[in-house]
């Protein structure tokens, strides 16, 4: 079972065609060519040099980054730090699987993406503008609520 975390040390011959292709493909985006390694497992040199022993250490690497993406779905609901969470998890499941690592880059970006475009001066006065109008509805809601019937909580209200 090749999950890919073994590229650099057991390559076949079609791995060698499409680490070839890969790397054509991640040229042709100029300065990610240069940061695109192959995909390593970060497991000890006597782990992998058994094939049951790496098997193993994926299985409890997978297990591992499953419970803690679990734990994080959990808190999405529940109180805790979700998305970070998910995130460790992803990035335990990184160390091992090729598929991983990959889905972790292109998280990072997205999130960079949308960190760049958060700071951009016209969205940043957009959200301003809009989180200002949010607060002056809530704050005349509340301030209509508070005079039509005091500090009385709804349950409570009588017939008035």
């Amino acid at each position: 079972m090749n999950t890919g975390s073994d590229r650099g040390t057991n390559e076949s011959a079609t791995g060698d065609a499409a680490t070839e292709a890969t790397a054509q493909a991640a040229g042709e985006n100029g300065k990610e060519a240069a940061e695109e390694k192959p995909h390593v497992s970060k497991a000890p040199a006597f782990i992998k040099a058994r094939k049951s022993l790496h098997l193993s250490w994926q299985v409890g690497v997978f297990v591992v980054g499953l419970a803690v993406i679990a734990a994080g779905v959990a808190m999405l609901v529940l109180p805790g730090p979700g998305w970070v969470a998910i995130f460790a998890g992803l990035a335990i499941w990184a160390t091992e699987f090729a598929w991983a690592h990959l889905v972790l880059r292109w998280t990072k970006r997205k999130v960079t993406e949308a960190a760049q475009k958060a700071l951009d001066p016209k969205v940043r006065r957009r959200n301003i503008i809009l989180t200002t109008a949010g607060l002056v509805i809530a704050g005349a809601l509340i301030g209509f609520y508070l005079w039509k019937y005091g500090l009385v909580l709804p349950w409570d209200l009588k017939d008035q």
